[in-house]
């Protein structure tokens, strides 16, 4: 019996699959909240939920669909221990997906367009900045990369405005920031810090 998510940015945010005799199959969105996230998202070590989705959010999965009225206390060890119905009347187009805390979405803000501006990251449910502090040539094109934005041509520096401060530091050319080491609400490395900002050399909407 396993257990992971598909269709996402991240190992911690998808589409809910598993595995049952060695075929894996979704899980019908009719009843799907917060509670049942929050078991699937602490069984993946991904934290808690912050979004529990429906319809098919991250696409449409294969295979049978395994659970229906799944109702999840939220303290359970895994999917397992739920209550849930066998037997479905759904279709894939309801396949119920998650977003827990530990995922990491990125985006620019106040630029141009959304290939330049002001990094921010999404990370246990609240929006951040990144401290410049060690805010390379790496770092940047990673993150330009990530969004579909190509290179990085420049690093600008903005203000703090948001509650949290996240410090990545990439040894090499990761396949996002979340592959690289980061500190999140690390006092030391943000010490007298701007906002990481970049510019890419792509465009985007």
């Amino acid at each position: 019996r396993a257990l992971r998510l598909a269709g996402g940015r991240s190992r911690c945010e998808g589409r809910v699959e598993l595995e049952q005799e060695g075929t894996w199959g979704t899980v019908c969105d009719d009843g799907w909240d917060i509670p049942d996230a929050d078991v699937v998202c602490r069984q993946l070590l991904c934290g808690h939920a912050v979004r529990a989705h429906g319809n098919a959010t991250f696409g449409r999965g294969q295979g049978p669909i395994l659970r229906d009225d799944v109702e999840c206390q939220g303290h359970e060890r895994d999917l397992w221990e739920c209550p849930a119905t066998l037997e479905h009347d759904c279709s894939h187009k309801e396949d119920a997906g998650v977003v827990c805390s530990e995922h990491q979405e990125w985006r620019l803000s106040g630029g141009r367009d959304g290939c330049a501006g002001r990094v921010e990251v999404f990370f246990r449910g609240t929006w951040s900045t990144v401290c410049n502090s060690t805010w390379y040539d790496m770092e940047a094109t990673v993150l330009c990369r990530t969004l579909g934005c190509g290179d990085a041509l420049q690093r600008p520096s903005f203000g703090h405005t948001l509650p949290g401060k996240m410090v990545y530091i990439c040894g090499s050319l990761q396949p996002s920031l979340a592959h690289c080491q980061w500190f999140f609400n690390k006092s030391a490395p943000c010490y007298q810090s701007w906002a990481a900002g970049v510019v890419c050399n792509g465009t985007g909407s």
